[in-house]
């Protein structure tokens, strides 16, 4: 595991991805952030406040906002999670996919910076979090899934009249790096209900408790419904002074109150702005004292206030120029820190081994790239054209529009095959589904050959 190469209380002025990719991996031990929703519209603060002149363009474009090498990189080395990007683009738009690519170049590097027992929370609301869940499940793992927590709220402004429901609550998403090694967490408590009392008033032993094997005892069906069980039955299952972990459905923490143009309770006046309760939460629940806290988009310093609040070392990371005179004032308004904050406008430069973001591609061995100037997707599409015609390398076809052939590569990226040039090939759609990653393109050869897939005119 790489020592950070940042210090703590460190707020990045710049493009998050940048910083991301500086990071050195597995130095972060909790992820906390409150990204962009999609929302299609642009968000202002309120004047004479404190983030006033904040503003972002919450609209995303396919041909605007997406960069080639991030649709390169993730095609080539994740193909599952271009699957959920084009998903996203077909099923919804254009735009919805500019902000899953967007999003999705970015929680690569975070799954990377992530420590083995890490978690992200990542805050959203129905516009896209089912999109981002696909997303989320394509990197992170659909095993490593822990909550989707919803975050209710009453919020008395809008329109009285409306053809839907009143829509008042945003999505987290609970994701460890690996659900097997994961930091061992601090779910808050909520009281028994007065029914699970009365169900279960005869069990209770003098200390209210009710162990596994007095459960397995006494109620031997609950017993066997149990998701897990512990190997020591003399573990509480069920305490009537601790209560039962509270449920992913939160209600009880109000939204930041703003009114008018002028700031109310712990409001900064930025549009987007979520309470400290919510966040401090969050962040007891899944971290301890002197643990390094991330939050690639502080935006108002929710994460590093809260961070601070609980001893936590933190890192942040914002676009708008604003976002260092807020983190400054609110620490000092609000935890009284002064002149603690390492303000940089350079991303950190990688001092560990450079291991790539790909949670489930498994090369067996790597190699480097020859020297060169790299070259895109698209230029090595028309170099081997010019090669090879318009003809399928694994089936040997000719086909007379070049749009049915796909680039792939030689030996597979899952065997350390490399992007480069040399390793690539065009194949026709069937021809591409049948290598998949299994064989190279002699290998798929042979078998087109076995299968009698071959143009007759060569074989």
């Amino acid at each position: 595991m790489a020592e950070p190469n940042f210090k703590n209380r460190t707020l990045y002025h710049g493009d998050n991805l940048k910083f991301l990719r500086g990071m050195n991996s597995e130095t972060i031990d909790l992820i906390a952030t409150d990204p962009p929703f999609n929302k299609n519209r642009d968000f202002h603060a309120t004047p004479d406040s404190l983030a006033a002149g904040a503003k972002f363009q919450d609209r995303w474009s396919w041909e605007r906002d997406v960069h080639q090498d991030w649709i390169d990189q993730i095609t080539d080395d994740y193909p599952r999670l271009m699957e959920a990007i084009e998903s996203a683009r077909f099923a919804h738009s254009d735009g919805m996919g500019a902000f899953m690519c967007f999003m999705a170049v970015r929680l690569l590097e975070m799954w990377r910076v992530l420590k083995p027992t890490g978690s992200i929370y990542l805050h959203c609301d129905p516009t896209a979090s089912h999109y981002l869940k696909a997303v989320m499940d394509a990197i992170f793992g659909w095993r490593n899934f822990i909550n989707e927590i919803v975050w209710c709220y009453i919020d008395p402004a809008g329109r009285r009249n409306s053809s839907h429901y009143k829509r008042t609550h945003d999505i987290i998403f609970w994701y460890a790096k690996d659900q097997n090694s994961r930091f061992d967490s601090k779910i808050p408590k909520g009281p028994l209900s007065p029914s699970t009392i009365k169900r279960y008033e005869k069990y209770f032993d003098a200390n209210g408790q009710i162990s596994y094997a007095a459960l397995k005892r006494t109620n031997p069906g609950v017993f066997k419904a149990l998701k897990s069980v512990p190997d020591d039955l003399s573990m509480i299952w069920l305490d009537r002074n601790k209560g039962t972990n509270m449920p992913d459905w939160w209600a009880d923490i109000a939204p930041i109150k703003r009114k008018g143009n002028r700031q109310k309770g712990e409001s900064t006046g930025y549009p987007t702005q979520k309470p400290l309760a919510l966040y401090k939460r969050i962040i007891e629940c899944s971290s301890d004292e002197n643990d390094m806290i991330l939050d690639p988009f502080c935006g108002c310093a929710t994460t590093p206030v809260v961070a601070e609040i609980l001893g936590r070392q933190w890192v942040g990371v914002d676009i708008w120029d604003k976002a260092h005179e807020v983190v400054v004032d609110r620490l000092e308004n609000e935890v009284r820190m002064f002149g603690k904050v390492h303000y940089i406008t350079e991303p950190p430069a990688r001092t560990d081994d450079k291991r790539p973001a790909a949670p489930f591609l498994r090369v067996k061995q790597r190699y480097d790239e020859p020297p060169g100037p790299k070259m895109s997707r698209a230029e090595m599409y028309e170099h081997l054209l010019e090669q090879h015609g318009s003809r399928c390398q694994g089936c040997y076809r000719e086909f007379d529009d070049p749009r049915y052939l796909q680039l792939d590569h030689n030996v597979p990226r899952s065997d350390g095959g490399l992007n480069h040039i040399s390793n690539r090939i065009l194949l026709c759609g069937p021809c591409n589904r049948l290598k998949s990653n299994i064989y190279t393109l002699s290998g798929l050869r042979r078998q087109n050959k076995k299968l009698g897939y071959m143009s007759k005119g060569l074989m």
